[in-house]
C-alpha cells in the first residue's frame, strides 16, 4: 500500500471536515475522490501531504506516517493544489527547474524533465517568459507541470484540470497515465466525472466528511440498477399502452415521464431486450420518436449518492493553506 488512511478525523469548530475516513491506494493505482463542495476532499489531501495534522486516526504515505515522519515523507510526494502557486518573477522554465533542485535532481536531469513538461503541456513557446505574463490557463498548466517534474512515487492532484481546455486536459491525462505506468500512485480529486472514469481504477465518494461509497466506475453504476430501456412515444395517449408492453417484457414496474412522453424499464439483457421491445411496440402499433438503451453515468451516481449539498457543509474546505510550487517542502 502506498496510501493508507485509517479512521482519520478532522474538526474545525463545530464542523466535522473528516469524520473517520478510511481508504487505501496500491502502487501504480489512481484513486479518485469525488464529492460535493465541502465534502472533505481537500482537507484529506492536506492531511496526507503533511500540511494539516488530523485530530484522530492514522495515515501513512509511501510507508511513512504523515505526522510522525512528515519530514522524511515530503521528498517522496508531489502536490498540485486548486490554485496556481508558481512564482510570477521567474520564467516558466525557471519555475520547473527550481522544483527539480528542491528534489535534488542533477542539473542535466532537471533541465531535461523541465523541457519535457513544457513540451507536453504546450508551454515550450512561453518557457522563457516571466510567469506574470501568462494567462490563467497557462499558469494552471505550469503549476500542474511543477508537480510532475520530480516524478515522485506518490502524487496528489487536487482538481488539477479545472479551467483547462479539452486538448490540454487530455495532455495532462496522458502524462498522468505515463507516470502511473512507471510506478507512480495518484490520489486525484476532480469535479469532472469523465476524468475520474478515464483515469481512476477506483473511485471513492465522500460526503459530509464520510466515505459513502467506493468501487470501480462500473460497480458504482450498477448500484443504480444497471441499464434502462427508454421508449419515447409519438402520441401521449400511447404512454400507458407502451408502459404495459414494456412492463410485461421486463417484469419490472415501468417509470413514466409524462412531460417527456418516455417510459423506462430496467434491463440486464442489453440489445436483446431492446430488439424485443421494438418488435412488441411495433406489433402494438405504438408510434415511437425514439427507442434506446440508457446506461447510468457517473453523474447519475454522484447525484444519487450525495443529493443536494447541505449548507453547513459547503465551506469545509476553504481554510487557507500554504502550498509549495507543486512540491511540499
Amino acid at each position: 500500500m502506498m496510501i493508507e488512511v485509517d479512521t482519520v478525523a478532522k474538526r474545525f469548530g463545530d464542523t466535522d471536515a473528516l469524520a473517520g475516513v478510511t481508504l487505501s491506494a496500491d502502487r501504480s493505482e489512481v484513486v479518485a475522490l469525488l464529492g460535493p463542495n465541502g465534502a472533505g476532499k481537500t482537507t484529506l489531501i492536506r492531511v496526507l501531504t503533511t500540511l494539516l495534522v488530523p485530530d484522530s486516526g492514522h495515515a501513512r504515505v509511501a510507508g511513512f506516517d504523515v505526522v510522525d515522519e512528515a519530514k522524511r515523507l515530503r521528498p517522496l510526494i508531489g502536490l498540485a493544489g486548486q490554485y496556481a502557486t508558481v512564482d510570477d518573477l521567474l520564467t516558466g522554465r525557471e519555475n520547473l527547474e527550481l522544483v527539480g533542485l528542491w528534489y535534488h535532481l542533477d542539473k542535466v536531469e532537471y533541465r531535461r524533465r523541465a523541457h519535457d513538461v513544457l513540451e507536453r503541456l504546450g508551454l515550450a513557446d512561453a518557457a522563457n517568459r516571466q510567469v506574470r505574463t501568462y494567462s490563467g490557463g497557462m499558469r494552471r498548466r505550469l503549476d500542474i507541470g511543477a508537480s510532475l517534474v520530480a516524478r515522485p512515487p506518490v502524487l496528489f492532484l487536487d482538481e488539477p484540470t479545472t479551467g483547462l481546455d479539452p486538448r490540454t486536459r487530455n495532455e495532462v491525462w496522458h502524462f498522468v497515465e505515463e507516470l502511473v505506468a512507471e510506478g507512480t500512485t495518484v490520489l486525484l480529486t476532480t469535479q469532472y466525472m469523465e476524468e475520474a472514469e478515464h483515469l481512476a481504477r477506483r473511485i471513492v465518494v465522500l460526503d459530509a466528511g464520510c466515505v459513502i461509497a467506493q468501487g470501480t466506475a462500473r460497480e458504482l453504476k450498477e448500484q443504480l440498477g444497471g441499464d434502462t430501456v427508454e421508449a419515447r412515444v409519438s402520441n401521449p395517449s400511447d404512454l400507458d399502452r407502451a408502459a404495459q408492453v414494456l412492463a410485461e417484457l421486463s417484469g419490472a414496474a415501468p417509470r413514466i415521464d409524462s412531460d417527456e412522453r418516455i417510459v423506462r424499464v430496467p434491463t440486464h439483457e442489453g440489445p436483446t431486450m431492446l430488439l424485443e421491445a421494438g418488435r412488441r411496440l411495433i406489433e402494438a402499433q405504438i408510434a415511437l420518436d425514439d427507442l434506446g438503451i440508457r446506461r447510468p453515468s457517473l453523474d447519475d451516481v454522484f447525484l444519487a449518492l450525495t443529493g443536494p449539498a447541505a449548507p453547513s457543509q459547503r465551506d469545509n474546505d476553504i481554510l487557507p493553506i500554504l502550498e509549495g510550487a507543486g512540491a511540499v517542502q
